[in-house]
């Protein structure tokens, strides 16, 4: 069920796309869109790993605790050990990466190994590690891109119509401004659903719950009281959003409430008692 409605949330962000390109051009620009969107996937596919990972400047671990701590995690999932990465900054916080289990890599910041104990950092690697086995990483990344997409063509779409009565001003006007809003819905919807599935598969990798709870309420005051610097277009990446925002931007969180996850992990605590 969860695949089913993740596909159909794809596939709207995609048809949302191919509307902007047809009522900007017809069927050319529809056609356009649909090879736009074509080529902003394969890039995701192939690259999104290297540009994340580069971005913020993480670097192959050698720490044994860590490495350790993945590799017993990993055989717990049966998935290959990935690449282990750790990123300069004393925000505790992980993401995972990569196009596939074959083709994935951890992060954990500094500041998470220095701010969890040896069960809690395993919770938060299980978290990673279920994003890695249901290929979340690369869903995300490609919801991520369909959406930004979307905002760039609607763009373009309003500033090629501006002076042009001929461009249908009128119509394009409110297609510029929720067009990119409901592609941020479906997004976040994307995101929040995925992210309830990792807590959920990590915790059974771990039959652990309550150490992933007890480290995303960790990690969750940490980061509001140190928010983290970086492109907010990856906040889907993290285990908890990073970086801080207004009311009006938590509104198209892509994470649920850090309260909703820990309560569903220790409602599933109970369950396997």
């Amino acid at each position: 069920m969860a695949i089913l409605r993740t596909a159909l949330l794809l596939g709207l962000l995609t048809g949302i796309l191919l509307a902007i390109g047809w009522l900007f051009a017809g069927v050319g620009g529809m056609t356009i869109a649909f090879f736009l969107a074509l080529i902003f996937n394969f890039a995701t596919y192939w690259w999104s790993d290297k540009v994340v990972l580069s971005m913020y400047r993480a670097s192959p671990s050698s720490d044994r605790k860590l490495n350790a701590a993945v590799e017993k995690v990993a055989k717990a999932a049966g998935v290959p050990k990935p690449a282990v990465y750790v990123i300069p900054t004393e925000v505790p916080n992980a993401f995972a990466t990569g196009r596939s289990p074959r083709h994935a890599a951890v992060a954990v910041t500094q500041g998470l190994m220095h701010s969890l104990d040896s069960e809690e950092l395993e919770g938060v690697i299980a978290h990673e590690l279920a994003h890695i086995k249901n290929r979340d990483t690369l869903i995300g990344t490609l919801a991520a891109t369909i959406a930004g997409a979307i905002s760039w063509i609607a763009q373009i779409a309003w500033f090629s119509s501006i002076g042009n009565r001929n461009r249908g001003g009128a119509v394009l006007l409110p297609l510029v401004i929720f067009a990119p809003i409901a592609a941020a819905l479906v997004q976040m919807a994307i995101s929040r659903g995925r992210e309830y599935m990792a807590d959920r598969t990590g915790a059974l990798f771990t039959k652990n719950p309550l150490s992933l709870a007890s480290a995303l309420e960790k990690i969750a005051t940490l980061a509001a009281a140190h928010p983290l610097r970086g492109n907010v277009a990856t906040a889907h990446l993290w285990i908890v959003n990073p970086f801080s925002g207004s009311t009006l931007l938590n509104l198209f969180n892509t994470h649920p409430p850090v309260k909703e996850r820990i309560q569903r992990l220790k409602e599933l605590a109970k369950e396997l008692k």
